[in-house]
Parts: structure tokens; sequence; C-alpha cells
């Protein structure tokens, strides 16, 4: 993995709580820092994701479109392009 330093600016109680933490699980600051980042952005782009979708099959006019298409394909007869 590529890295790059980055100066940021934290309150002193932050920084604190941070190398309590990293140093009951044996991390150092920076990998523990990184770590946090990582969980913290993933569930983000999660949320994200999570809302577009809802936002997406909330609008009735799509939803009943879903629900067309999936009749027709049940309907056909054939399991092709159903192997997922």
């Amino acid at each position: 993995m590529h890295t790059q330093k980055v100066a940021i600016t934290i309150p002193k109680e932050l920084v604190t709580m941070i190398d309590d933490l990293s140093k009951k699980r044996g991390l150092s600051r920076s990998k523990f820092i990184s770590i946090i980042l990582r969980e913290k952005l993933m569930a983000e782009r999660n949320r994200l994701i999570k809302d577009a979708y809802d936002n997406t099959f909330s609008d009735e006019s799509i939803r009943r479109e879903q629900h067309s298409c999936a009749r027709w394909f049940e309907g056909s007869g054939s399991d092709k392009g159903q192997e997922w």
C-alpha cells in the first residue's frame, strides 16, 4: 500500500485517546488512525450506497417496473441469465 504523510491539527484530548487506544491494541498511532479512518470511510460509503438504493426503489414507478420485469422473467420459462 502506498502511503503519504499528512499533517493535521486535532485537539490534545483526542490525541491522548488515540495514543491510549493504539497502545492497548499494540499499534502505532499512525496505523491506528489509518484503521479508524478506513472503517469510518467504508461505513460512510456503504451508507451512501444504501441511501441511493433506498431512494431509487422508494420511487413507486421504478418499483412497479421492477415487479413487472421480474414477473416477465418468471413467466418466460427459462432460467438463462439467472445463474446468480
